[in-house]
Formats: structure tokens, sequence, C-alpha cells
């Protein structure tokens, strides 16, 4: 009898609600309609964008955005800045919100920040989808920052609103806040980290822990695919990046081991279901 692997995948991988109520909200209309257009990716997963871009759902870009008229666009979970709501007013476009509600919640209280002219620090990713938004709400005014380092490039106000895309590492923010606090500035931080993304990070650490090998399943383009794969690593070296199938490579297992499989929050259990199958079938 040959030794398989024994593989399983982590109940805590996989969408996050935010994509699991934006992914229902498309297909239900695709459902009803046959098509649907979706400002930007409706999730950083090449997988999952192609199995929707199946049953109807299609990708346009702002320039294209610009020239719709009288049609229904979804706006994804990343949010929007206000400038794609009054586009969407000029050109009677019916948008469909998916945005997520802990995003909506933190361009809220920027917006209220940036009222009382506060000056606001987004540690964040340049030109990532939910910062757009987030940037929106300041009129572009606010600054965002990737590093420390780069903040500190930055010539810093005494008083410093210090706000995060919800993606972001909860120790990473708290380290910016405490460097800043050390040279002398008052930081009002704003924690405003998912915490159903920032607890992936202690549960994975828990997962990968277990297993000889780790296969991570999640898109090259995902901002929490890279850092959870990260922290995959660190705590199991042997720890595999893959965004399809295709990428396995059966000669880095051996039989008998265990493998465990996790993913990003935009990472469909569906393809990491077949990542499974694939690994037991070796």
């Amino acid at each position: 009898m040959p030794h398989h692997l024994s593989v399983r995948i982590d109940p805590n991988s996989g969408f996050c609600f935010g994509v699991i109520y934006a992914i229902q909200m498309a297909e239900d209309i695709l459902e009803e309609q046959g098509y649907l257009y979706c400002l930007g990716d409706i999730v950083h997963n090449d997988e999952e964008v192609e199995r929707l871009e199946q049953r109807g759902l299609r990708i346009i870009d702002y320039d294209t955005f610009d020239r719709l008229r009288d049609e229904k666009v979804l706006i994804r979970a990343h949010g929007e800045p206000p400038s794609t709501y009054q586009t969407a007013l000029q050109n009677d476009l019916t948008l469909i919100d998916a945005s997520c509600p802990v995003v909506l919640k933190l361009q809220n209280r920027i917006k209220t920040s940036y009222d009382k002219k506060e000056q606001i620090f987004i540690y964040g990713k340049h030109g990532h989808a939910e910062v757009r938004g987030l940037l929106g709400q300041t009129s572009g005014n606010a600054v965002v920052f990737e590093s420390l380092d780069e903040l500190l490039s930055h010539e810093l106000p005494a008083n410093i609103t210090l706000y995060s895309q919800t993606t972001k590492s909860t120790d990473s923010f708290y380290r910016i806040k405490g460097e800043l606090e050390h040279r002398g500035y008052a930081v009002n931080a704003n924690d405003t980290i998912c915490r159903q993304v920032s607890n992936r990070d202690k549960d994975l650490r828990k997962f990968a822990a277990q297993y000889d090998q780790i296969v991570f399943v999640s898109g090259t383009k995902s901002s929490n695919g890279k850092v959870l794969y990260q922290v995959c690593k660190d705590t199991n070296p042997r720890t595999h990046f893959i965004s399809k199938v295709g990428e396995l490579c059966a000669s880095q297992f051996q039989p008998g081991q265990s493998v465990g499989i996790c993913g990003a929050t935009s990472t469909p259990m569906w393809l990491m279901e077949d990542v499974r199958d694939a690994l037991l079938a070796m």
C-alpha cells in the first residue's frame, strides 16, 4: 500500500464576509439578467473572476465606467471614492453597492476627521482599490504611506491622525504608532483593521505549524495574500505559494507527508478544494 499524502484545508481560510456578500450579490443579478458590469476586479483572484466572467460578469475600468449609460454596475467590497457615485448620478447608472461595511465605516470616520481639518495619514498600499476610496473622502489630501521609513520622509505635523487600510497587519500599525510617539508626536490612532483579517494571522500560525508542508493558495494581486503567505512561511519554511492547481509540483511532496492548504481572504473555497483533490490524486 503506498502511503499517500494526508491533506487538510484550513477551516478559517477563504472569503471574508465582505467578499462573500459581493459575490452573492453579483450571482443573484447574473441569475436575473444574464450579465452585470463590475467596476474593477470583484476580488483579487483571477480564478474566481474567470468563473464569474463565464456567468456574464463584465469587469470594467474607470474609462469604460465614465462612458456607460443606463446600466447596473456593481461596486465591489473595497469601496469607492465619492467621485464614482457622482459619475453614476450623471450617467443614470444604478450602483449595486457591495462595499464592505467595515470599509464604509472607515470611509465615514476619515471623512469626519477631514471635516475637522485633522492631518490624516493612512497606512496602506498606494493605488490599492480600498485606499483610493479612502483618499477620496479627503479630496485626495490625506497622505498614504506603506512603511515607517516612507512616513518619516514626510514633513510631519506635531499632531498626527493615523488610519489604516482594513487589511493591514495590526502589529505593524501599532509599531508605527509607538515609533511616532517615541519621537515626540501626538498620535490619534484609529485602529480600523478588520478583525476577521487580522485574527487570521494568529489562526494561520497555529495551522501552519501542524503540517510537514503548507500549500498557500492566493491570487498574485492580493495584498492580503502576500501578508498571510509570509505569516505561513515564517511559521513553516516549507510553504509553497500557488495561484492555480497547475502550479502544484508533485516532486515537492513525499509519500506519507501531511499537507495543510490555506489561502487569503480573496481565495475561493472551491479552488482550495481543487488543490486538495489534486494533492490526493498524486
